[in-house]
This record gives C-alpha cells, structure tokens and sequence, in this order.
C-alpha cells in the first residue's frame, strides 16, 4: 500500500485547513443556521456588469486573453488607480491581472522570495499569507498588532521584527479580521522604517473600497515607496465578484515580468468572461461601491453596538466588512466559544486564533449578510450566553 503521507509535499502535508472554511463547512451540513462567517457581500454583482459579461459570450469572445490580461483591462486598471489613489502606472508594462487577489499575493511571494529569506506578516491577518510563504521556502515572522494600538502595524514593532534576512513586508489594511486601517501619517512611519533597507513590501489592498471615514491610502503613495511595493487588488469584495476569480497586482516592471512568468506557466490567463465585465465595473462601477459600502457601513455599526450591548469589548472598525470583538471575559477559548455556538444555537462565527496565535480570545464575525441575519444572530448570541449563565 502506497505511503502517500511519505509522498507528498511535506509542507503542504503539515499546513493546517483554513479555520474560516472549517467553521463555514461544518455550518453547511446544519439545519436553521445563521452564518456570519464567510466573507463573501450578500449583494449580487451589478446588472450592468453581469451584461457585458453575458453579451461576450454570446458574441463567442471566449478565447484566452494575454498573460497579463486584456489591454483594455490593464489600462482601465491603471487609470483606477490614478483617480483613485493618485498612483501613475502603465498599461502594457506594470500591471498582470490573476485568478483572484489570492493568485496575486502567491505570484508576488514566489517572485520575490527566496528559501531561507524572512517574510513579516501582521497579525491577526487572513489566513493565506503563512502557507504561501512557507510553500515558497521562506520564513513567516508574525508581527504582533494589539487592541490598545486598533490593530495597526506600529513602526516600532517592525524595526524590532527585522533581521538580516527580511526580505518582504505583508501590509494587510484594511485588514481582515480586525476591520484596522493604516492612515496615511501611519504610513510614513512605516515607510520611514523601511526606507535605506531592502526590505520590499506586499501591500494587499482588496478592501481600499471599504472604509468608513478616511479613504483609503495607498502605501506605494508615499515617497520612495512606489518602487519597492507590489499592490494586490481585486474586484470580489468592492464589486461583489466573488466568483468571478478576478484580481490584479501593480508593481515596477521588473517584478511585474518575474510574476508573469510564473502567471504563464501556472495558469496562462485569468478568466476572459469575467475580465470584459471587470472593464465594465472599473469604468462605470463607482456609483454601486457607494450604495454598498453605505449599507456595509450601517450593518458595522449595528453589529459593533450589538456587541457592546451583550457585554463584550468590541473595537471599533474602519474598514473592509468585519468586526473582532473580544471573547476573553466568557472564560472560553476561541475555539471552544465558536463551537458551543454553533453546535448550540446555529450561529457560525470564525474563531480568532485562525489568524494567528494572538487572535486567540477573539472572534471573527463578517457583517456582509443582511440586518435580519445579523439581528438573528445577535439575539441568539444573547441567549447562548444566558444559558451558559456568562455574566457580561
């Protein structure tokens, strides 16, 4: 019998499963249950994306793009983020559009990194950073972010992480799970700290769309920091394109052409069906962002007063659509508060420590479901902690 444990890759044999999708699969097979667990808009893509997409193909424009994407595509792209941020790429040279924002931050990493070199990554953060740097040879250093801080990278915590073999920083804001964002004075301090190094950075900016107060800023906008920044970007949170698979990176045209390289051979292009409707909601898709991100915004604030309410600390989020309030008090562990939940009263949430050793004794809850589902949720929560006789 065939030793496939001896087999295989020994890192991707030892990587854990993502603790979102754990959570996420168990509710899947469960009767009556609220999930806030997945973070996923419950918004259907624009009508007006969905016919351009839908008159490609009956046009039969089916065939593979270029490797980078459609020229059209890498322009509208360019010119985003020119209005957008005040960032001046060019088309044909700065830009490669990928299967998802997820290819992107695995394109960058492989390109940018060799075995033995250092990745620091902040955390909590999504869960994909750590298994693609290690599948890529290299180290992930955690970087502790902490509530008495709203969950920013601080400069002095990145001067103290760096070492001689640093060769990458993930910039994860606004960041999933804690909703953190890094205004543009604390870019500078970052930027200050990586100035006269080596040290490139990783910034994944999937939700820039989706603050509440300051817009976003770019760290490649500040001095200096352009030319050693990879920007990873998408349209599934901003633009409710999901499953359309459809991200993007910017970069200096170095980069760009090692992370091509690999685009070729891995995948050859992204999807040509949903790269027409990306033009689409890139040229006429602002108005949509706003009515979205206003009803995020309201559906923020009534989870983080829901929370309050029952009694737990709840920081306070400025971006992307997730709340990480504090489970400390219940005397639980992440895990075992996410799993009496469920199993109790069908409401699935993402345990903390999912995004790193120090999320443990918070939660993870995604506001991007409708107020009913919220509202449900909350108020089985408020039961849960009755009839465990937790005393907020």
């Amino acid at each position: 019998m065939i030793d496939y444990d001896a087999l295989v890759n020994r890192t991707a044999l030892e990587m854990p499963p993502s603790g979102i999708r754990r959570f996420f699969d168990i509710a899947a097979e469960m009767d009556d249950v609220i999930s806030l667990s997945v973070g996923e808009p419950d918004f259907q893509t624009p009508w007006h994306v969905r016919d351009v997409a839908i008159d490609s193909l009956q046009k039969g424009r089916t065939g593979y793009s270029p490797n980078r994407g459609f020229t059209a595509l890498c322009r509208e792209i360019c010119n985003y983020y020119s209005r957008k941020f005040g960032l001046d790429y060019h088309y044909k040279t700065d830009v490669v559009v990928t299967v998802g924002g997820s290819e992107a931050i695995d394109l960058a990493v492989r390109a940018l990194v060799n075995p033995g070199d250092e990745v620091l990554i902040p955390q909590p953060s999504f869960v994909c950073y750590d298994p693609i740097v290690r599948l890529a040879g290299a180290k992930a250093s955690p970087i502790v972010t902490g509530r008495n801080d709203e969950f920013r990278l601080m400069p002095e915590a990145l001067r103290a992480g760096i070492t001689e073999q640093t060769k990458l920083l993930v910039l994860p804001f606004p960041n999933n799970p804690t909703g953190a964002v890094m205004r543009r004075e604390h870019l500078e301090e970052i930027a200050d700290v990586l100035r006269g190094t080596n040290i490139l950075v990783l910034a994944d900016e999937i939700y820039s769309e989706l603050t509440y107060g300051t817009p976003h800023v770019s760290i490649a906008s500040i001095d200096g920091m352009k030319e050693r920044t990879v920007v990873v970007n998408g349209f599934s949170k901003s633009y409710a394109m999901t499953g359309w698979r459809l991200g993007y990176a910017l970069a200096p045209e170095p980069i760009v052409s090692i992370m091509t390289k690999i685009h070729q051979y891995a995948i050859m292009c992204a999807p040509t069906t949903s790269q027409h409707a990306a033009i689409e909601a890139l040229r006429s898709g602002d108005e949509d962002i706003a009515r979205m991100r206003s009803e995020y915004d309201m559906r923020r604030k009534l989870v983080v007063s829901g929370f309050r309410e029952l009694g737990f600390d709840c920081f306070e989020p400025e971006g992307a659509f997730y709340v990480f309030p504090s489970i400390a008090s219940t005397g639980m562990t992440s895990e075992e508060f996410c799993q009496k939940l469920l199993s109790r009263k069908h409401v699935a949430v993402v345990p903390g420590n999912a995004f790193g050793v120090c999320g443990e004794g918070y939660i993870r809850v995604s506001y991007a479901y409708s107020t009913a589902h919220i509202n449900e949720a909350l108020r089985r929560i408020g039961q849960f902690l009755k009839e465990e006789k937790i005393s907020q």
